[in-house]
């Protein structure tokens, strides 16, 4: 595999130097002098098409951003596990994280690691670096019984839709890996990395953000199946197409309620497909968790068709339902990270029609982009479909009940400005509720996205920061193993 070494990670190692030399009393003899360390860096992504519908096995298609994290690992014989992220303001102090070797030994099944973050908010960060570690001793049976330094500085903005979260669990496996001498492919790392997401941190996400973290190619799209995760290519980008993200300024999570409960709304929509269909379902170990033996569509909505879906099953879907109702005539769902709680009342029809439209829509786009030429030329009729397909993603995450007034006012500036400003589509990233927009335009059409930016930080007072460029993802870059 050929790896880089990135002018970011080279200004990391600088200030690794400089804390050698200068460090405070927080990090005084924080890694153990002579011996060595491993640096990982890894993106975080900006999600072009495909969105939530990863959960529920649709195409997706990523690009990993220029903004990424760092994390140097340490092993030694020290008595605790220290886990550092230093700012990016240099003036401000640190975040420090301790604890004893015997709390970590303690921590001996993912629910009690995360209770144990989870029981003090100012820890909880601290999960998605530690996490990698409980996964490599649960899944691959890896030493904890060590000291353990974790070092990190992320670039990648938290909760805007980009995947910081990713960028965190990738960097600090590569670099835990590195330390421990065990080699791992960069998907069996992304789907590691999701685990300790899903089991330590307790977020419902799905695949594709670690698959771009960790395999991403700078300025190409993976094309990601997610049944669970079949890389079906890297889609180059032509050179007359740019892409890039708006920040909105909203706030952005996806262990946020709303996420959830979509996803959960997804996966009971499902359920009572299977059930019209008469497909056989089975409890597993797994409390509220069945198993249907499904050889129609796998397990996955994504695989029905839209006419399928519309001609059979949508209108037998209820717009929504209690969890209560649900379970008395269900028993559960398929779904190994989320649960129907019996107090809520979940969206089911859109949840469910969601990434059936969606993997649709990314299928057209893909074959539109595939079907661009690496010339400086463009067809702007194909462009404006494929925008025209981002905005229809746009509406359906508002449907689902995952959009923002912020984003939406960022689509609607783009749709305003319009292929006359070289501007052709754009849509919602991610989790939704807030965040980040995705934007497709010339590639020439950069000062349009910052004017775009410029006048919606004059209206809501929020900056619009603009993501562009791209960057290898952390299995094609450089482990720097560095003497400390």
């Amino acid at each position: 595999m050929n790896t880089v070494t990135t002018s970011d990670t080279g200004r990391f190692i600088d200030r690794l130097n400089t804390l050698k030399q200068t460090a405070g009393q927080e990090l005084q003899g924080f890694f153990n002098r002579g011996q060595s360390l491993s640096v990982a860096r890894a993106p975080g992504r900006l999600d072009v098409m495909g969105g939530i519908a990863d959960y529920s096995g649709s195409l997706v298609l990523q690009l990993p951003i220029r903004e990424a994290a760092h994390v140097a690992a340490q092993l030694g014989d020290q008595d605790d596990w220290q886990i550092v992220s230093l700012a990016n303001d240099e003036t401000e102090p640190p975040r420090v994280v301790r604890l004893s070797r015997r709390e970590a030994l303690g921590l001996d099944s993912y629910v009690a690691a995360q209770q144990w973050f989870r029981q003090d908010e100012s820890k909880a960060w601290a999960a998605y670096l530690a996490g990698v570690v409980f996964v490599l001793a649960k899944e691959l049976g890896a030493p904890i019984d060590c000291g353990l330094r974790l070092l990190v500085q992320s670039d990648v903005p938290e909760a805007k839709g980009v995947s910081s979260s990713a960028a965190l669990e990738v960097a600090a496996m590569r670099a835990v890996a590195e330390q421990l001498g065990i080699s791992l492919d960069g998907a069996e790392a992304a789907r590691l990395c999701q685990v300790a997401e899903n089991l330590v941190v307790g977020a419902p996400c799905g695949i594709m953000d670690q698959m771009t973290s960790a395999l991403g190619y700078e300025h190409k799209l993976l094309s990601l199946l997610c049944q669970p995760a079949k890389v079906e290519g890297f889609l180059n980008v032509p050179d007359s197409i740019g892409l890039w993200g708006i920040d909105s300024g909203i706030r952005h999570a996806v262990s946020g309620s709303d996420y959830t409960s979509v996803r959960t709304g997804a996966f009971m929509g499902y359920r009572m497909i299977a059930a019209q269909k008469n497909l056989p379902v089975n409890a597993t170990d797994e409390e509220g968790v069945l198993a249907i033996d499904d050889p129609h569509w796998q397990g996955y909505l994504a695989n029905l068709s839209p006419q399928e879906f519309e001609a059979s099953y949508a209108a037998q879907l209820p717009e929504q339902m209690s969890g209560a109702d649900f379970l008395k005539q269900y028993s559960g769902t398929s779904d190994k990270v989320t649960r129907v709680q019996t107090d809520r009342v979940y969206a089911i029809r859109q949840p469910a029609a969601h990434p059936i439209y969606e993997n649709a829509r990314v299928n057209r786009f893909r074959e539109l982009l595939s079907g661009q030429s690496d010339s400086s030329s463009i067809d702007p009729s194909a462009c404006i479909e494929m925008g025209e397909l981002m905005y229809q993603s746009h509406d359906s995450y508002s449907a689902c009940g995952l959009g923002s007034g912020g984003t939406d006012r960022l689509v609607d500036m783009v749709r305003e400005s319009g292929p006359d400003a070289g501007l052709f589509g754009a849509k919602i990233t991610g989790g939704g509720s807030g965040g980040t927009v995705a934007v497709l335009g010339r590639s020439t059409s950069a000062d349009a996205v910052q004017e775009i930016a410029n006048r919606y930080a004059a209206e809501t007072g929020h900056e619009g920061y603009v993501f562009s460029g791209s960057s290898p993802g952390g299995w094609h870059s450089d482990v720097i193993n560095y003497q400390w």
